[in-house]
């Protein structure tokens, strides 16, 4: 009775704040940090109460609030005193209804590049719209896109089916559109891939294949894409997501010890990124 008390007395105090926009016009950066359920474990960076997990994924804002303030934005804080900063992160959802919950290459080429616009693309944000509200945009693919099945006859940028092929034409496609916004830094995940029993060893090989020419080709030095190595975290070398790292031998999201790690590496990366005294050191 009383947590709930709690959660109608914070949601009555975000309705009233409902109005107020969460961007500080005063911050030295504004950053965002796109994502579904991993990105979500990583950002909070360990495991919070059923309520608060509840309440975070309807809206951050709340949940911080509630006393349930994750672990990225709370590294930021620290930062910021430290070192008389004023960096704002914040956490979106994406994509999310009415798009389907998926983000894997085909959806970013299609609501970035396919669709891009000034307006949003099925009520999405596009590149168009972020870039004006943030100066870093960090985004991640779900697990199941390392699902990566056998090449067909001919690549197309216009399928959802995951191929090797298809996933580096609209790679390309993707790395031309981030150059149209040289003023703004991406920071993109490899990964994330999975646990040996939810994927089969040719898709595994696969995945690792597209993680590696991301890394090795399609990223390159000088630019203002930034890679975070996420793949070689989760797998230390192998074929799949480690899973002594994962909640179990059948869960591909990360477990509350992984994520405590990975969320500091996160942030020390996106430190690097931001501090570089020019766009592109890496």
């Amino acid at each position: 009775m009383k947590s709930r008390l709690i959660i109608f007395s914070a949601l009555f105090i975000l309705i009233l704040s409902g109005s107020c926009k969460q961007k500080d016009s005063n911050a030295d950066l504004n950053i965002v940090f796109l994502h579904h359920s991993t990105g979500l474990v990583i950002w909070n960076g360990e495991s919070t109460s059923k309520i608060a997990k509840f309440v975070r994924r309807k809206s951050s804002r709340l949940a911080n609030l509630i006393g349930a303030k994750a672990q990225l934005p709370l590294l930021f804080e620290k930062y910021n005193k430290e070192h008389h900063k004023n960096y704002r992160i914040e956490e979106m959802v994406f994509p999310y209804a009415p798009y389907d919950w998926v983000n894997y290459p085909y959806d970013y080429y299609n609501i970035w590049v396919k669709n891009a616009s000034e307006k949003p693309y099925m009520e999405q944000p596009t590149l168009e719209m972020l870039s004006n509200e943030y100066q870093v945009i960090i985004f991640k693919h779900c697990f199941p896109a390392s699902n990566i099945q056998e090449d067909m006859d001919s690549a197309d940028i216009n399928s959802d089916i995951k191929t090797l092929s298809n996933y580096k034409l609209q790679y390309l496609a993707l790395r031309d559109k981030l150059y149209e916004f040289p003023d703004t830094k991406f920071i993109l995940f490899t990964g994330a891939v999975q646990v040996k029993s939810s994927i089969s060893e040719d898709e595994a090989r696969r995945a690792k294949e597209f993680f590696e020419w991301v890394t090795n080709e399609w990223d390159l030095p000088g630019d203002n894409i930034h890679i975070w190595d996420f793949y070689k975290l989760q797998t230390e070398g192998g074929l799949y997501f480690r899973e002594d790292y994962a909640v179990s031998a059948t869960d591909s999201h990360p477990n509350e010890e992984f994520a405590r790690q990975a969320v500091k590496l996160l942030f020390n990366r996106i430190i690097e990124v931001i501090e570089k005294d020019e766009v592109g050191q890496d």
